[in-house]
């Protein structure tokens, strides 16, 4: 059961937690912020003009890009941060007792070793930049409303002109 459980609540790409899972793991962890008096923060992440990667590069290159950010995450985040990918080129990261501000600070470091990665695609070399917003669970009242902060501070950075990190 356990076995199964595990492969059905992973990204099949990215071995990370996939959308229900990670829906899942949210309500959880507000639940026992809420509980608790603790701070919550989300980060939704996506990358940047991933359209254009696949169109150039293909597909294959486009989840190679995909691995390298979500393995880049894994590396660099607390282990009691949890990731998961959202949909499509998009990911999520829950970090449990911490701020958005502090959240924000980790989640640049990563952005910034992110874009010095070199993706290779034939004989070309290229590299990816993400936006990311992230948002307090102190501004929401639930799952949705945090989710829904994030997302908007995420297309906030979009609009700013990308691979930055904007707070809700």
């Amino acid at each position: 059961y356990r076995s199964l459980r595990s492969l059905i609540m992973r990204d099949g790409l990215t071995g990370l937690l996939n959308h229900t899972a990670l829906k899942e793991q949210l309500a959880a962890e507000v639940a026992q912020a809420g509980r608790s008096g603790a701070p919550l923060a989300l980060a939704m992440i996506d990358l940047d003009r991933f359209k254009s990667v696949n169109d150039t590069y293909g597909h294959p290159v486009g989840d190679q890009v995909l691995k390298t950010l979500s393995r880049l995450l894994r590396q660099r985040l607390r282990r009691g941060d949890i990731v998961g990918r959202y949909g499509g080129e998009e990911f999520a990261v829950i970090f449990p007792d911490t701020n958005a501000e502090t959240a924000r600070k980790v989640l640049d470091q990563v952005r910034l070793a992110f874009v010095k990665i070199e993706q290779h695609a034939n004989q070309q070399i290229f590299t990816a930049t993400f936006s990311a917003g992230v948002a307090d669970l102190e501004l929401a009242a639930d799952v949705e409303e945090i989710i829904e902060a994030a997302d908007n501070a995420m297309y906030v950075a979009k609009q700013k002109g990308r691979n930055c990190i904007e707070l809700a």
